[in-house]
């Protein structure tokens, strides 16, 4: 683990923490060796997957293809399971309330990710 996540991670209350570790462990579950480091103030994943605390609580898993714009055109991501919202083709949110509802959609988290990756080399 890069020492700047580290020093993140410290950072963060209990309760986040918990959340947050939670997470990471399914996202490298998914997608076994992708670069973790922080950006735009949460832990980011081979610039593919991007945490981000909601300010109310809780979190989100953004999926993208990078900061930058993309062309659509040819590009097409079927999220079978409805895991995701989409607000374009290319970048979907995954909203985790707390630990327990983020149980609930781990399994479906997981394969989302593991299929997101692949298709956006």
């Amino acid at each position: 683990m890069h020492v700047e996540v580290e020093t993140f991670l410290a950072a963060l209350p209990p309760e986040k923490r918990a959340l947050t570790d939670r997470l990471r462990a399914l996202l490298h579950a998914a997608a076994p060796g992708l670069e973790e480091r922080i950006k735009w103030n949460a832990p980011s994943f081979g610039d593919r997957v991007t945490l981000n605390y909601a300010p109310k609580g809780g979190m989100r898993v953004i999926l993208h293809r990078g900061a930058k714009p993309h062309d659509l055109a040819g590009f097409a991501f079927a999220d079978a399971g409805g895991t995701a919202c989409w607000p374009s083709p290319d970048r979907g949110v995954v909203a985790i309330r707390d630990l327990a509802d983020l149980e609930a959609k781990a399994d479906a988290l997981v394969a989302l990710v593991g299929d997101w990756i692949p298709a956006t080399r």
